[in-house]
C-alpha cells in the first residue's frame, strides 16, 4: 500500500492538471466537447493503471515479455540438463562395471543459449533486501597470522624465487612428474610469470584476492587440507628424512617444523576424508594456517607437487597408463579426477564430438565463456595447450624449465 501511494504522490501534478477544468465549473463547460472527452479519457486511465507513468507501464510491458522468453527458455534448457545428468550417472554405472563407454553415452547436442530479450531496468527505485556481508577472502598475512596463532609456526620463505622453484623441481622430479607438465601446468595456471605466493586476483596488477587460489598450481584452502589428511604420510616422512640429514641450530628449526606438521596432518585427518569435511577446515583459521605452509621452502613444493601427482596415480590406478599431457592433467586438475578422466580416456575422435557441456553442472558451464566458445573435448584440449604455448616462453615459465 505505502509503495503505490508513494507511486501516485510523484502524478500529483499530472492529476491536478486533469482534474483542474471540473474545479473551474463553468469554464470548463466552455472547452470543445473533444478536448472535455479527451481530458475524461486520460483521467480513466490514470486511475485504471494505478497511476503509473508511461516509463512504468512500458517497463512492465518488456518484464513481461522477458519472463516469457526465460521461461520457455529455463524449461527446453531444463530439460537438456536433465539429459546431461542422466547420461553422466549412466557412464558411471558402465565405468563401474568395466563396459566400454561409446558415443550413445553422451549428449551429442549443444545447449540452448538464451538469446532474449535483457531483464529490463525498473524506473522506479526499488526496495532490496540487504545482502549478507560476504567474509573476506584471506591472503598471505592472514594465513600467517593463523599460523603463528594456532601453531606457534611461521612458515620458512625461500630466499629467492629460484629457490622454491628448484625445490619444486627437484620433489615433482623424484615424486613422478615431468619436466613438461610442471612447467605447462604452471604456465597455464599463473600465465608463466606468478610466484610461489601468487594469489588468484593479486596478479598481473590486480589488487583484491578473488579466491583463495594460490602457488605455482594454485592450490584453494581445501586443498591444502585435503592434501594434508591424504598425503601427510608422505610430508612427514620426507621432512623426517631432512631432520635426520641436519644438524646444528637448522636441526632444531627443522624439528618445530616436523611437530607442527604432525599436529597439521592429525587436524586434517581428524574428520571424513571428503571434500566437503575438508572444505568446512579450509574455512577457518586452522584450516588458513594450513594453507600457510604453501609458503614453507620444504612443505610447499610438497604440496605444489602433490596437487598434480595425485591426478597422475588416480588416472594410472584407472588402467590409464598412458602418460598424460599437460593439458590433460590441467583438465584433470580444473575439473576434478572423475570428470578429467572421462575427456582423458576419450579417442581423438570421439573427442571431436562429445559437447563440453557433457562434464559441467549448468551454472558452471553458463558462466564459463571459454568451455562455450571452445564446446568440444578437442577445442577445449587444443585452447589449453595454445595457452600454454604462449605463456612457456614468459620469464617465470623459463626460469622453471630452468630449476628442472
Amino acid at each position: 500500500m505505502h509503495h503505490s501511494i508513494r507511486n501516485s504522490l510523484t502524478l500529483v501534478p499530472l492529476a491536478f492538471l486533469l482534474l483542474a477544468p471540473a474545479a473551474r465549473g463553468s469554464e470548463a463547460d466552455a472547452l470543445p466537447p473533444s478536448v472535455r472527452n479527451a481530458n475524461a479519457q486520460l483521467l480513466s486511465q490514470f486511475f485504471a493503471q494505478g497511476g503509473a507513468s508511461p516509463a512504468v507501464l512500458e517497463y512492465r510491458r518488456k518484464l513481461q515479455e522477458y519472463q516469457a522468453a526465460r521461461a520457455a527458455f529455463d524449461e527446453e534448457a531444463g530439460a537438456y540438463w536433465s539429459q546431461i545428468s542422466e547420461k553422466r550417472k549412466g557412464r558411471n554405472a558402465k565405468r563401474r562395471s568395466g563396459q566400454q563407454i561409446t558415443l550413445d553415452d553422451y549428449v551429442l547436442e549443444h545447449p540452448p543459449l538464451y538469446t532474449g530479450p535483457k531483464r529490463p531496468v525498473n524506473p522506479e527505485p526499488e526496495e532490496t533486501p540487504e545482502r549478507p556481508t560476504r567474509k573476506p577472502i584471506p591472503v598471505v598475512s592472514d594465513l600467517l597470522r593463523a599460523a603463528q596463532e594456532l601453531y606457534q609456526f611461521t612458515p620458512q620463505r625461500p630466499s629467492s624465487e629460484v629457490e622454491f622453484k628448484r625445490a619444486y623441481a627437484r620433489y615433482a622430479l623424484a615424486s613422478g612428474l615431468t619436466r613438461e607438465q610442471a612447467v605447462r601446468v604452471y604456465s597455464f595456471e599463473t600465465g608463466g610469470t606468478g610466484s610461489y605466493d601468487v594469489q588468484a586476483g593479486i596478479e598481473h596488477g590486480g589488487k583484491r584476492a578473488i579466491s583463495t587460489a594460490m602457488g605455482y598450481n594454485q592450490l584453494l584452502t581445501t586443498n591444502s587440507v585435503e592434501l594434508l589428511a591424504e598425503q601427510g604420510h608422505e610430508f612427514i616422512r620426507a621432512l623426517s628424512d631432512k631432520v635426520a640429514r641436519t644438524s646444528g641450530p637448522a636441526r632444531q628449526g627443522l624439528e618445530h617444523k616436523l611437530a607442527v606438521l604432525k599436529k597439521m596432518v592429525a587436524h586434517a585427518k581428524s574428520v571424513p576424508d571428503t571434500w566437503s569435511e575438508h572444505e568446512k577446515i579450509g574455512n577457518t583459521a586452522q584450516g588458513w594456517a594450513m594453507h600457510a605452509m604453501v609458503l614453507d621452502i620444504d612443505i610447499g613444493p610438497m604440496l605444489q607437487t602433490h596437487k598434480l601427482l595425485t591426478s597422475v596415480l588416480f588416472a594410472r590406478a584407472k588402467g590409464y597408463s598412458r602418460p598424460l599431457s599437460a593439458a590433460e592433467l590441467e583438465m584433470m586438475n580444473l575439473t576434478g579426477d572423475g570428470t578429467g578422466l572421462d575427456m582423458v580416456t576419450m579417442p581423438q575422435a570421439m573427442r571431436e564430438q562429445v559437447p563440453t557441456s557433457n562434464f559441467f553442472q549448468r551454472g558452471g558451464y553458463e558462466r564459463n565463456p571459454v568451455a562455450i566458445r571452445h564446446n568440444t573435448v578437442a577445442k577445449l584440449l587444443a585452447v589449453t595447450d595454445d595457452r600454454m604455448d604462449s605463456n612457456s616462453s614468459k620469464p617465470g615459465a623459463r626460469e622453471l624449465a630452468g630449476a628442472f
